[in-house]
């Protein structure tokens, strides 16, 4: 039986995120920000009307945020991150195959449902995010991972389609096709799609009829694969269990470049802290760590770049333990007289929490650490993140490399203290 994939991708997701709680603006241009407010990252279609792009840094646009009334928000990760769980639990009832792809969107096995109305059924997913999470979604179907992409797009566009696209065995398939410019098909970077441009192939429906052996020359198996989606027959199954992890990274980039050495010190102890947290939730322990520094980019005379690379004596997601060893790379790598941008910790070689390797006296510390971990993470998901931390991460009151939100709306969802009130 060939498989039949949905793809279910929520529309602007961070402004309908905003949305859901504001529906005041409903019609109304609305941006999202990256962290320290500094370039659009998400936009409604009123903001895309009105010509703001993708990436462009806020203080490029004050203009146009004041004539046109611009609603401007900062990142809210929290809310979005839960939002997207919603949407994903709600998927789960409509079919038990389900693969998140990214925060947004996520494929759908429904081979199960042929001799089905999809189109009526991927109606039904749309109603129910809606009611259930107040979310708008677009449905692609086909019987391909790249189809059912391309059937998203064209949903999302299509006011004929009304939000669903099924093109499993469509008449209109070659008018989807013939409709995809190249760059927009799933798996064509930049690079591959100049190329294609350059042999006279601009939309779908050309690269479906092109030679397999100058697709394979230029594009290698990828290129293949592509043109087999292309043609109807699936390369890519649906993944239900995530590939392990290779690294866990915290990094972030200053609001105001800093030269304290104690600022910036706070600023990595926190990000190792937070680094054993994702190494934990994820049950993972770390056997590599590297710390990195960046100064001022800009500022030819001044540019310093460095990372240390330290090889752990045993693997470990204990914040005590990891800072310990981050302290030590941050002594070797910081320079005074440096004014620096942006640092960072990197996790790598990670393994197994249940399948480490420890000498003979290592199991009673182990132990130990584990239960101390066990109880830290258990009060910070209790009472909110940084209820109990450690000293070296700083006080809330004085990080002044803390990353800048001074538009975020409340955490609506996570937060008991931030739930909406009706009045």
């Amino acid at each position: 039986m060939s498989p039949t994939f949905a793809l279910v991708d929520c529309n602007n997701f961070y402004v309908s995120c905003e949305r859901v709680f504001s529906p005041r603006l409903a019609g109304k241009p609305v941006v999202v920000l990256s962290n320290n407010d500094g370039c659009v990252v998400a936009r409604s279609n009123e903001a895309k009307a009105i010509g703001i792009r993708m990436g462009i840094p806020v203080f490029k646009i004050r203009e146009t945020i004041k004539a046109h009334a611009v609603h401007v928000y900062s990142s809210n990760y929290a809310l979005y991150g839960d939002m997207s769980q919603r949407v994903m639990d709600t998927l789960s009832r409509f079919t038990p195959a389900v693969e998140q792809y990214s925060i947004d969107e996520a494929f759908l096995d429904l081979s199960g449902f042929k001799g089905h109305n999809l189109t009526a059924y991927g109606q039904s997913i749309r109603s129910q995010i809606r009611k259930w999470t107040g979310m708008p979604v677009s449905v692609g179907i086909a019987e391909t991972k790249t189809l059912a992409k391309i059937a998203n797009r064209i949903a999302k566009k299509s006011e004929k389609a009304d939000g669903v696209l099924d093109l499993t065995g469509s008449a209109y398939r070659n008018s989807a096709l013939a409709m995809t410019d190249v760059e927009d098909i799933w798996g064509v970077g930049r690079g591959y799609a100049a190329f294609l441009r350059s042999v006279g192939i601009d939309n779908a429906l050309q690269l479906r009829a092109a030679s397999d052996g100058l697709i394979q020359k230029k594009m290698g198996i990828t290129g293949l694969r592509i043109l087999q989606e292309l043609r109807g027959a699936s390369c890519y199954p649906l993944e239900q269990s995530p590939p392990p992890r290779k690294e866990i990274a915290v990094s972030r980039s200053f609001k105001y470049l800093l030269g304290d050495r104690a600022d910036i010190w706070e600023a990595v102890a926190a990000f190792t802290s937070r680094g054993a947290e994702k190494l934990r939730e994820a049950h993972l322990e770390a056997n590599i760590l590297e710390v990195f520094l960046i100064a001022d980019p800009y500022n030819r005379e001044s540019r310093y770049f460095n990372m240390e690379t330290i090889r752990l004596p045993f693997a470990t997601c204990d914040t005590a333990e990891l800072i310990k060893w981050t302290h030590i790379g941050f002594d070797n790598i910081f320079r005074e007289g440096y004014r620096y941008k942006k640092t960072g910790v990197i996790f790598r070689n990670l393994s197994s929490g249940s399948h480490v390797q420890t000498t003979l006296f290592d199991n009673e510390k182990k132990a130990h650490s584990r239960e101390i971990m066990r109880a830290f993470d258990s009060i910070n998901q209790r009472f909110g993140s940084d209820s109990v931390r450690y000293a070296a991460t700083g006080s809330n009151g004085n990080r002044k490399w803390k990353t800048v939100f001074q538009r975020r709306s409340p955490s609506y969802t996570t937060d008991w203290d931030q739930l909406p009130r009706v009045s």
